[in-house]
Formats: C-alpha cells, sequence, structure tokens
C-alpha cells in the first residue's frame, strides 16, 4: 500500500511539549497548491503508555475541541509521564463547514475507517490515523456529542467486545472518565467506525456523547474536561487525583432500545431526558403536518430503562432515529 500523503511538522519520538499540524495536499479553486492544516499537539515526558484523544470526528460536535484545545495549551510537562497524542479537531473540514460530514467529499468520516491513501479527503484522514496514529495508541478517547440532530444524556461508553479482557480495561477507563452516565452501547452499525478500527487494534477504547443540539454547554464542556483529565490519571500519564461524582450504569442488551421514525411530520417528544421510561410508554409524537384534525402518531418504549438519546429537530423524517433506552 501506498504512504499516506499526510505530512506532519511534530516529532512523535520526542520528548517536549509541540503544537504542529498534519498536512494535507488539497488542490482546490481558492488555492491551486494548498493544503489542509489539522491542529496537532504531542505531548512527551520520558517512557510511559500512549494515549490518543480526538475531538470533532463529526464536525458539528464542539465538547471534544474545547475539552482539548483547553488542555493542548493548559499542560504542563512535569505533570506527564509517558506521551499524549491530542487531535482536537479531526475533521477539520467538516468542523468548519459545521456539518455532521466533510462538505469536500460529503463522507462521513467514523464511517470511513480504514480509510485509503490514495482516496477522498476524508478517506486519508483515515488512513494515516489507522496506520500511523492509532499503532502508537494505548489508550485511545474520541468525544462525541449529539450534533444538530440528536441530544443526549452526557455519557461515556463502551462497547461490548469478544475480548473479555480487552472490554474489561475499556470498562475501567470509561468509569475512570466518569461521566454522570456509563452506557454499554449497542451500535446500530458498526462498521467503519473508528471505535471499530481501535477496538480491533486492541486499544483501549473510550467514547462519549455529551449533550447536543448543534452547540456547547458549560454543563457539558466541564464534564468532557474533567473527563479528559480522569482519563489520563487512570492510564498512569498524567499526576493528580481524579475529580469524582456518581455515575449511573446502563446497558443495551439489543435493538429494542432503539426507536426508529415510520412516518414524517413534527416531531414531539413525551419525555425528557433522564426519565425512567417503562415498556409500552408513549416515548413520542408524530404530527402530520400536511393536514389538520388528524391524530398524531404515538411511538412506544419497547424495552424499560432511562430515555437516553432522543432526536432533535422539530422535523422528523421516516427512519430518522426517534429515541434511544439504556438499561439498568
Amino acid at each position: 500500500m501506498r504512504d499516506s500523503p499526510l505530512t506532519t511538522d511534530v516529532d512523535y519520538t520526542r520528548d517536549g511539549i509541540q503544537h504542529g499540524h498534519l498536512s494535507l495536499p488539497y488542490s482546490h479553486d481558492r488555492s491551486a497548491w494548498g493544503s489542509i492544516l489539522i491542529p496537532l499537539t504531542v505531548i512527551k515526558n520520558g517512557a510511559g503508555p500512549t494515549a490518543l484523544l480526538t475531538g470533532a470526528n463529526h464536525g458539528d460536535e464542539y465538547e471534544g475541541p474545547a475539552a482539548l484545545l483547553d488542555l493542548a495549551s493548559a499542560i504542563r510537562l512535569e505533570d506527564v509521564s509517558g506521551r499524549i497524542i491530542v487531535v482536537p479537531i479531526m475533521n477539520y473540514p467538516a468542523f468548519q463547514a459545521a456539518s455532521r460530514t466533510s462538505p469536500i467529499d460529503g463522507r462521513n468520516m467514523n464511517r470511513t475507517f480504514p480509510g485509503k491513501p490514495d482516496g477522498t479527503v476524508t478517506q486519508k484522514i483515515t488512513d494515516y490515523f489507522q496506520r500511523s496514529l492509532l499503532p502508537l495508541s494505548d489508550y485511545v478517547l474520541d468525544i462525541h456529542a449529539g450534533g444538530k440532530t440528536l441530544e443526549f444524556i452526557p455519557f461515556a461508553c463502551i462497547h461490548p467486545l469478544t475480548d473479555k479482557t480487552q472490554e474489561a480495561r475499556c470498562i475501567a477507563a470509561m468509569k475512570a472518565f466518569n461521566a454522570p452516565y456509563s452506557l454499554k452501547l449497542l451500535e446500530i452499525d458498526a462498521v467503519g467506525m473508528y471505535d471499530t478500527a481501535a477496538e480491533e487494534q486492541g486499544k483501549i477504547f473510550v467514547s462519549t456523547e455529551l449533550g447536543g443540539g448543534g452547540t456547547l454547554s458549560a454543563t457539558t464542556a466541564k464534564i468532557a474536561k474533567k473527563g479528559v483529565r480522569n482519563l489520563l490519571i487512570h492510564a498512569g500519564i498524567l499526576t493528580g487525583t481524579p475529580e469524582t461524582e456518581p455515575s449511573v450504569d446502563l446497558d443495551m442488551p439489543d435493538q429494542r432500545c432503539y426507536v426508529t421514525a415510520k412516518h414524517a411530520g413534527l416531531f414531539e417528544p413525551c419525555l425528557n431526558l433522564g426519565d425512567r421510561v417503562q415498556e409500552g410508554d408513549v416515548v413520542a409524537r408524530i404530527h402530520d403536518i400536511t393536514h389538520s384534525g388528524r391524530t398524531a402518531t404515538e411511538y412506544h418504549a419497547r424495552i424499560s430503562g432511562v430515555f437516553a438519546g432522543k432526536h432533535f429537530p422539530g422535523l422528523i423524517y421516516p427512519g430518522d432515529f426517534i429515541c434511544v433506552i439504556g438499561v439498568d
């Protein structure tokens, strides 16, 4: 396979704090010999584990960039044992456009792994993570939120894994992050995900969903910043005492946790995030907006638990996600 077209001006093996970029050549109308510059910070102090920290895998999710830009500017070398690779804005073209997917090639970065060095812009970036950054790492934290179309209770999550020893280490790292909720997440489709790529390389992988609606709140920013620090302390990379609060453990045993829309119209959630729900309860109503005088269609929970995430915009269409329920 050909070498990656991405280059960097940092040295991953050198001690110290380095602020630089990943550079991807990109010829376009405004700059024929231009490049996409993805901010990158590497902090290394002697021997020890490596943590790879990423935000804005989707460009309309802001907790990751806020927490990681803060970390990159404030961290002290003397507090570190090992190495931290910080990529605050992983999908830089999408972030600049405030969109989930890249405006250049229309691709969803978190469905594009393992990538291709001779593929589209998004595929070239994911290939670099797949072949250059993930192999350097022991711990991988990818900070997500709901973006413009989803809203969640703030949770850290891991996935069920075939290797139960690896899964147990991921669970320990998730609990160390110490979000208000800790969830074993069953994905609708895990093919092409960064999560899957990291897990298949045997990494300790933790992700999050913190808020949503395409914005950033003081509460979710605080959760992200605290969680990053706690995870680094747990990994033995950062000195200090973790800041912990109670966290609710949730599971997703099967696809009954998801409810999907089969109608278009005005979306009316019938529960607030964090509410308890029983199987059969009405979780949402969809109003027909083409006629008045028609009864709204009700959607019901297929399992009992916690109302953990929901559709965000006011309008909804067939196939759209309505909600997800986490089980104690």
